[in-house]
């Protein structure tokens, strides 16, 4: 009787989840690396373009599990708080911007609702680090600014620059409002930025995603 040693049946995992797993690792080590460098100001604006590639590759579903893979894989390394923090906003912001440059969405409406999102994870973020401090960081946060306020304008009165009516504590309702503002506008600023990098990037690794307002290729034509 011939026996046959039994064959080994390997499977090749397909590319969708090879790619979404690399491209989870790469976003992961992206924010880990930014984190203990201290490269965040520069590194940021790359935080959702990885699974926003996903997205334009291979589509929602893998998208959402990057992001969750990600958000997992950093949960091991760094602890579920900053975990929490990389997915709110940066995993949500890449499944958005990807979904809307997967369907040519045009920057003004990406740009928006990734805006929308990002100062919503914003007061998240304020939200749940109240929580952990027991204190209301926003009112204690808009109260500084105010003492700042107060603090500068008793300068400028001192020096001549206003008069001395310009003395006494800023309406709070106003600060909040000024602080809502500068918080809206940086947003504004970060996802303009991230779309820039995302149009130079992803254009070069055959995924484009749609192309900026004419104002906007006039003045890169002009700088160039």
């Amino acid at each position: 009787m011939d026996l046959k040693p039994p064959q080994m049946h390997t499977t090749v995992p397909p590319l969708s989840l090879v790619e979404t797993a690399f491209l989870s690792s790469a976003a992961g080590l992206i924010w880990l690396v930014s984190y203990y460098l201290s490269l965040s100001p520069w590194m940021r604006i790359f935080f959702p373009t990885p699974i926003a590639l996903v997205y334009l590759r291979w589509g929602g579903r893998a998208a959402w599990m990057a992001a969750l893979v990600t958000s997992l894989l950093l949960s091991v390394l760094m602890g579920p708080y900053l975990s929490l923090l990389f997915f709110i906003p940066y995993g949500l912001l890449g499944v958005q911007l990807g979904a809307l440059w997967k369907r040519g969405a045009p920057w003004g409406v990406s740009i928006g609702l990734g805006t929308l999102i990002s100062t919503l994870s914003f007061f998240f973020r304020i939200w749940l680090l109240s929580i952990f401090l027991g204190e209301d960081i926003w009112l204690y946060l808009t109260n500084r600014i105010a003492d700042f306020v107060d603090w500068m304008t008793a300068i400028l009165v001192s020096w001549g620059i206003l008069g001395i009516g310009a003395y006494g504590r800023p309406d709070l309702t106003l600060v909040q409002l000024l602080t809502l503002g500068a918080v809206i506008l940086s947003d504004l600023v970060y996802l303009f930025t991230v779309h820039l990098g995302a149009w130079v990037l992803l254009s070069r690794l055959g995924n484009p995603i749609p192309d900026p307002p004419e104002w906007v290729q006039i003045l890169l034509e002009e700088e160039s």
